[in-house]
């Protein structure tokens, strides 16, 4: 028997993905597989629970022993970014591989992950990092669905998405930051929630002592000239001039696929 296995985010995308696994292969050898960073917004875990009763299945949390994207920055003696986010390699990609690897046949097990028919191009990738397990997006069966037409049918459905993402959040990924995710996704983020922003603030300049470098998870690039930003100056910036980076794009919050400067090696499977 085919074992399903959902890479559960607590966000709408791979929660209505789950429930199109589930109308199609029913429940019995189905798991919402959750890694938890510990710093979700708190109405993610509420979103988590209500999506999985919903869906069925076995929710299967991997809890990281408490562990924060902070820890890991601490004992790793670097702060994570665009182009190397080892929060998501140590607290996501690895405890996931791990579960699959003592828990799963690649045999007879389909990876589940809530890309949608926009972002074939992640599917690309994550097929060849999750090999040998096979991998399937259901948001891009027929009729295929993005972003807009899941949350239309967790509304269809009564479950009412996170916090974030009603509040206009693209990803509603560490409770709306995200290393991997720009300036445009903190610009946001100190817009809507100034004491999360605060939190974020204080802790990369912990981290920043802690290493003794001049690092920050974003970097200014006006000018032609790269350098690092840290969140306490573009808070600064933003005050001082209100329409400073208004034009920033938002990242993708891709923790299931290492990004392209990562250089990551993951453990074998079994």
């Amino acid at each position: 028997m085919t074992s399903h296995v959902v890479m559960f985010s607590s966000g709408a995308g791979s929660a209505a993905a789950a429930k199109r696994v589930a109308d199609r292969h029913g429940t019995q050898h189905l798991t919402l597989l959750f890694a938890d960073v510990n710093g979700e917004h708190e109405d993610n875990y509420r979103f988590l629970d209500e999506a999985a009763r919903w869906i069925g299945g076995d929710l299967v949390t991997l809890d990281n022993n408490g562990r924060t994207i902070w820890d890991v920055f601490r004992e790793s003696r670097f702060l994570g970014n665009t182009r190397a986010d080892v929060c998501s390699r140590v607290l996501k990609r690895e405890p996931l591989r791990k579960w699959l690897n003592d828990n799963c046949d690649p045999t007879d097990t389909i990876v589940y992950l809530g890309f949608d028919w926009t972002e074939e191009h992640r599917l690309i990738r994550s097929k060849e990092h999750w090999s040998p397990w096979s991998v399937d997006c259901p948001l891009m069966w027929a009729p295929m669905h993005d972003k807009s037409q899941a949350l239309d049918t967790l509304h269809y459905h009564g479950i009412e998405p996170p916090l974030l993402t009603r509040r206009g959040f693209p990803h509603a990924n560490c409770g709306g930051g995200c290393v991997k995710a720009g300036i445009g996704q903190f610009r946001r983020l100190l817009a809507l929630d100034p004491d999360r922003y605060t939190e974020w603030e204080t802790r990369e300049q912990e981290i920043r002592v802690h290493i003794g470098k001049d690092v920050a998870i974003l970097r200014d690039r006006r000018g032609g000239v790269t350098k690092p930003l840290t969140l306490a100056e573009l808070r600064t910036r933003i005050g001082d001039e209100p329409s400073a980076f208004k034009n920033e794009p938002i990242g993708g919050c891709n923790c299931m696929v290492p990004t392209d400067d990562e250089g990551e090696v993951m453990p074998s499977a079994r």
